[in-house]
């Protein structure tokens, strides 16, 4: 039989039935639209658990204990509450709705009575509801209704004396929280998944181990790393490296003796994709690589790209595994006009199954090898290129195993490609940050990856420059660019990421046409001089330390834009759901000139008075303003292109 009460467009959740993401500790908003036909008071409820089992939430076996909340009413049917897991792993919740017939009797009770008209019928009808609601509560409670029953039915008493049990603010408080099993409705269980902190916030650096001198040189530079404030230390692969078609420096077919070649050229006669370069130097080194990273508070991420060079060991083992050319010969990457002739492409779905589940499973337990050596977080290269249905299964059975590995998605391609390998089990994602350069472009990008539907399983990581892309106002630009696009980034989400040598400002392009930086770090070895002047690692470092002391800015969904009147300048803020935390970001996106404006501020949002006095502390001079009002007034000149102001009102005792 149909349900009356209709549930429907619960959220969190997906397109397609994935589950939706959370983080352990953190608040999860389940919402849902409740009702039914007629006039009757609704109610609802979530209930949530721990799967018992099932990676993504397939299913439980129903051993876990439910949790349950009521949810309040928003209007138009709207039902809100917030739930926090406080596990990793697998969960699911179902929303509940039931008509709250005691609700709705005292609701007419209370019109009738102010109109005037008798209620002698209804104290009846409300002893009849009291009395099956007595078989739901715990005997601890029974006593109590039974004496609201008994008041009812008491025509010697006034009808204040005999509502007054009934409609007592405890009782109906309690009783709220039981469903009516009479049209009890429930929606079909919703999965949701649910990662440690570091999927939702984290400053993560970029370096190649080889620029150091290998791995015992890169360890060396961990405390300069940590000492910046990043608490991601993200590898390029570290594997052996071919030698066939190997590109020399800026990306030319005409590799010299000495020239490394790029990272991502994986396999030679020394190994594959579980093998170390051997100029990076041990697996030891590796370890301790991984150690001394732990002991400066900051984690390891791999670089994972299923990709091989021509002397990979896949090759000669299993050549079914890659794409073949009418002539017989392999198929080398393309992305016209680019050309990869370093590099053979897997194929991810060859013809016979059997050669495709081995091929799945030995991608598979690349993972499984590197995170038998510390490492808990992989940042996926090209992912796009492989089928959804692997990383879907991949994630799934390494996530069945180990709950707190990390999954970064690097898909500079089509949004809903975008969208659907966030929604089949990645962690986090790349995004169009780094060419989003108006102010238009940020409202519209960041409302839409906020507070649109993406927002409940796609998580951004802003990159403002990688090896591969150097654009926008980095391009030839000068410290002020580099200081904007970082504030932006590690302002706007909780993740982001540079790669090495942005504290340098390096910003010279391969050519007005290509992104990529020349001599590209990708093709050969880098000396960088961390001590030269101009060196922005204070400024990174400053950015990095408010982004931990400030729980504002540890979220994205409460990002909200403020208006200006000068399109150059670029106003929002970031506010704790308790206001404790108010945080009012100020930017100048023009990298050459200073500009100034008159801001027009949502006090509501910010949580301050419209006629009193409140401190905008800037974190990043360490000076405060004295404002009052919408309409304060800023002016940003490159040199200093960001305000990242702590708002705080001023009670009257403190301005005195």
């Amino acid at each position: 039989m149909a349900e009356r009460v209709v549930i429907e467009n619960i959220t969190p959740r997906t397109p397609n039935g994935y589950p939706a993401k959370a983080v352990v500790g953190r608040p999860v908003t389940v919402a849902a639209d409740v009702f039914r036909d007629g006039h009757d008071v609704i109610a609802a409820r979530v209930r949530w658990r721990a799967a018992d089992h099932g990676p993504r939430g397939e299913g439980t076996s129903g051993n876990q204990k439910w949790e349950a909340q009521l949810m309040t009413g928003v209007g138009n049917d709207r039902f809100e509450a917030v739930v926090t897991p406080n596990s990793l792993g697998a969960h699911e919740f179902v929303v509940e709705g039931w008509t709250d017939r005691l609700a709705t009797w005292h609701h007419a009770v209370t019109v009738k009575l102010e109109a005037g008209q008798s209620i002698d019928v209804e104290l009846q009808e409300g002893a009849l509801l009291l009395e099956a609601a007595a078989t739901r509560v715990s005997k601890a409670y029974q006593a109590r209704v039974t004496a609201a029953v008994a008041a009812l039915r008491d025509t010697g008493l006034p009808v204040e004396g005999r509502l007054a049990g009934a409609v007592d603010p405890a009782l109906m408080e309690l009783l709220a929280e039981l469903p009516d099993p009479a049209d009890l409705a429930r929606s079909r269980p919703q999965p949701l998944w649910v990662d440690r902190e570091r999927a939702l916030v984290g400053a993560w650096y970029e370096l190649f181990p080889r620029s150091y001198g290998g791995l015992r040189g890169a360890t060396q530079e961990l405390p300069r790393v940590a000492h910046m404030g990043f608490d991601v230390v993200y590898l390029p692969p570290v594997h052996p490296i071919g030698r066939s078609f190997r590109k020399g420096r800026n990306n030319t077919l005409d590799a010299g003796p000495d020239d490394p070649g790029s990272p991502w050229a994986i396999g030679s006669e020394e190994g594959g994709h579980t093998a170390l370069h051997p100029d990076l130097g041990t697996f030891d080194d590796f370890d301790t690589f991984v150690a001394e990273a732990r002991a400066a508070g900051l984690e390891v991420a791999l670089d994972y790209a299923l990709q091989c060079s021509p002397e990979h060991p896949w090759l000669a083992e299993h050549p079914e595994w890659f794409h073949h050319r009418p002539d017989g010969t392999i198929k080398y990457a393309e992305n016209p006009p680019k050309k990869y002739q370093d590099i053979y492409p897997i194929n991810m779905w060859p013809a016979d199954d059997g050669d495709r589940v081995a091929l799945w499973e030995a991608c598979r337990d690349i993972f499984f090898f590197w995170i038998g050596h510390g490492v808990r977080i992989f940042r996926v290269d090209n992912p796009h290129t492989k089928p959804f249905a692997f990383w879907e299964w991949a994630i799934a059975d390494v996530q069945s195993r180990h709950p707190d590995v990390i999954f970064l998605a690097e898909a500079f391609t089509r949004p809903k490609v975008m969208a659907r390998l966030a929604e089949v089990g990645f962690s986090q994602s790349y995004t169009y940050f780094t060419w989003r350069n108006t102010k238009a472009e940020f409202i519209e990008y960041l409302t839409e990856i906020a507070h649109g539907p993406k927002a409940d399983y796609m998580r951004p990581n802003f990159w403002p420059n990688t090896p591969d892309i150097l654009s926008g106002p980095l391009r030839g630009g000068g410290p002020g660019a580099f200081k904007l696009r970082l504030v932006l980034a590690a302002t706007m989400t909780p993740s982001y990421g540079i790669y090495s040598g942005y504290e340098l400002v390096e910003n010279q392009p391969a050519a007005e046409t290509n992104e990529e930086y020349l001599e590209s770090e990708k093709y050969e070895i880098k000396h960088r001089d961390f001590d030269a002047p101009g060196n922005l690692g204070s400024f990174v470092g400053a950015v990095n330390d408010l982004r931990r002391r400030h729980p504002a800015l540890q979220e994205l969904s409460n990002i909200h834009f403020h208006h200006t009147n000068n399109d150059w300048m670029l106003a929002f803020s970031k506010t704790t759901q308790d206001r404790d935390d108010v945080v009012l970001v100020v930017v100048n996106l023009d990298p050459q000139h200073p500009h100034d404006d008159v801001l027009g501020l949502d006090l509501g949002v910010l949580g301050l008075p419209p006629d009193a006095p409140y401190e905008a502390h800037d974190e990043l001079t360490g000076v405060t303003y004295v404002w009052s009002g919408a309409n304060p007034y800023v002016r940003l000149a490159p040199d200093q292109p960001a305000h990242v102001l702590h708002l705080r009102w001023m009670p009257a005792w403190e301005m005195t």
